[in-house]
């Protein structure tokens, strides 16, 4: 079994990586879902600022691994599929570590890395309903992740796709990373 937990602020490209992991057939997660679904429960409208609200409760009230431990019967759930997941949004080091104990060594941490502007211009053309709208909400939401801790994490995972250039450029390095990660685990996708 793997679980690949990818870490990187709003717009670096983790849910590209994602989608690449998906292609090859391995099942994915995005940890803002499940606080998207909370959001919802709560009965409040879905945008950024809710959604934003809802995250730092969560960790507020079940501490910063508060998400994680959230996602952990989803994950187990999706590794039975394949004996591989992906898990999209990691926020802190504290999710690491609720993800190594429960996988161990079987978690792989990917870091995906953009400078600010690169990153703002991406979210502000995509139009995700949790997607800061100007720059100041970018910001804003920018330093939410780091007071969360995500820089940490970041700054700590086990591998780095740099995504600096085009989306295709990322794509390719990202099949790689899994196909070789297949391979290696013996779950095919040589």
């Amino acid at each position: 079994m793997k679980v690949v937990g990818l870490v990187g602020l709003q717009g670096a490209g983790k849910t590209e990586v994602a989608k690449v992991a998906l292609s090859l057939g391995i099942p994915c997660l995005r940890m803002g879902e499940v606080v998207i679904a909370e959001t919802r429960r709560l009965g409040l409208e879905v945008n950024e600022e809710n959604v934003g609200k809802v995250a730092s409760r969560l960790r507020e009230m079940g501490g910063k691994g508060a998400v994680a431990r959230m996602c952990l019967p989803i994950i187990r759930e999706k590794l039975r599929e394949r004996g591989v997941v992906v898990v999209d949004g990691i926020r802190s080091l504290e999710e690491v570590e609720e993800f190594r104990k429960a996988f161990g060594r079987d978690l792989l941490v990917v870091g995906v890395w953009s400078s600010p502007l690169l990153r703002y211009s991406r979210i502000s053309s995509r139009k995700r309903e949790d997607d800061a709208g100007d720059y100041e909400r970018f910001l804003q939401k920018e330093r939410r992740e780091l007071e969360w801790g995500a820089g940490n994490a970041l700054a700590l995972a086990d591998r780095l796709l740099l995504n600096e250039g085009t989306l295709e450029e990322l794509r390719t390095k990202a099949e790689e990373l899994f196909r070789g990660m297949l391979r290696d685990e013996g779950l095919g996708g040589g």
